[in-house]
């Protein structure tokens, strides 16, 4: 008896020394776009690589489609409040919340990715600040591909763009939408195609990935690549969940999402390129702007940036350094 008390007091000791068990999570993550669509497959690709990093000791399982009812832009206070612990989410349409989000989508501002990063450098870390304020932590942040007006109409002029009902997203597209005569109606992504379906809607504003996610042949028949805005989405955790987190299990999901994120960014390029093949093989057109046309646009949104910084002060020390750097090179 007395070697039975012996070999379980050590197998007691044996278990305190090795420390407590890691904890095991399962968060669920909020999505707003479809299951075909790029980000949603990143959130995927990122979910199941902690999973195998951590050895099933943290899992994460991705709901798109906005299936968890929070929709796109109530995603950043869904996290803050804890209503799901993880989300992925466009900044650009949560900037009611936080109006610097907003910034990377003043009119013609960027003009491609490598841009973009620079912008990124400056702004990343106040938006990281930001968010931490708002019981959230980012992981990584991706763009979405070149946007584009997709139309039921060719548009040959300035004037032909009068009265387009365009879907919009934020203030900032809504704003530029009435400078250039048309009329916005801001949505989120689920409620596009029931618009589109019943003629509520005459154009979208969008990258190629979501239009041909939405099948948008069905409807809309012309493509005109602007690339008037840019648009990042942001993966965030919950604070009070992350806390929860072993240090162990929070230096894997950062790492694996800093060592992901550029890939990430990779497949978000080849994007436009690929869906604009997609789509034209379903029959729409694409027609470029005219050299005109494209400087009225400029002209009519060429003072948003600094209604923005009236509006959001700490957005004019990122821009003059952001143009900085781009005349620099």
């Amino acid at each position: 008896m007395t070697t039975r008390i012996l070999a379980f007091a050590g197998l007691i000791a044996g278990t305190l020394a090795a420390g407590p068990a890691a904890a095991e999570v399962q968060w669920d993550v909020s999505i707003p776009w479809g299951p075909t669509e790029f980000h949603t497959i990143d959130a995927e690709n990122y979910a199941k690589a902690v999973e195998e990093a951590t050895d099933g000791e943290v899992k994460l399982v991705i709901h798109p489609g906005s299936s968890l009812g929070i929709k796109a832009n109530e995603s950043l206070r869904g996290v803050e409040d804890g209503a799901v612990p993880m989300a992925e989410y466009g900044m650009f349409q949560n900037e009611g919340e936080l109006p610097l989000l907003g910034i990377e989508a003043l009119p013609f501002m960027v003009k491609d990715y490598d841009q973009l990063r620079i912008l990124h450098e400056l702004v990343r870390p106040i938006w990281e600040e930001h968010l931490m304020q708002r019981n959230q932590k980012a992981l990584y942040m991706v763009p979405w591909p070149s946007q584009n007006f997709f139309i039921n109409k060719s548009v040959k002029n300035f004037e032909d763009l009068a009265g387009i009902r365009m879907r919009t997203y934020n203030a900032n597209t809504a704003t530029m939408s009435q400078r250039l005569g048309m009329v916005p109606l801001q949505m989120n992504n689920a409620d596009i195609v029931p618009a589109l379906a019943t003629g509520k809607l005459d154009a979208v504003m969008t990258s190629g990935t979501t239009a041909a996610a939405q099948k948008y042949w069905e409807f809309l028949k012309y493509i005109y690549n602007t690339n008037h805005q840019w648009a990042s989405n942001v993966m965030v955790v919950n604070l009070d969940y992350w806390n929860e987190l072993t240090p162990e299990q929070q230096e894997t999901m950062e790492r694996i999402a800093k060592e992901m994120e550029p890939e990430f960014w990779a497949i978000s390029e080849a994007e436009h390129g690929k869906r604009m093949e997609q789509l034209t093989s379903e029959g729409m057109v694409i027609e470029p702007l005219s050299d005109e046309l494209k400087a009225k646009m400029i002209e009519v949104t060429a003072d948003m940036a600094d209604e923005y910084v009236t509006r959001v002060p700490e957005a004019g020390p990122i821009i003059e350094e952001f143009k900085a750097r781009i005349a620099a090179q």
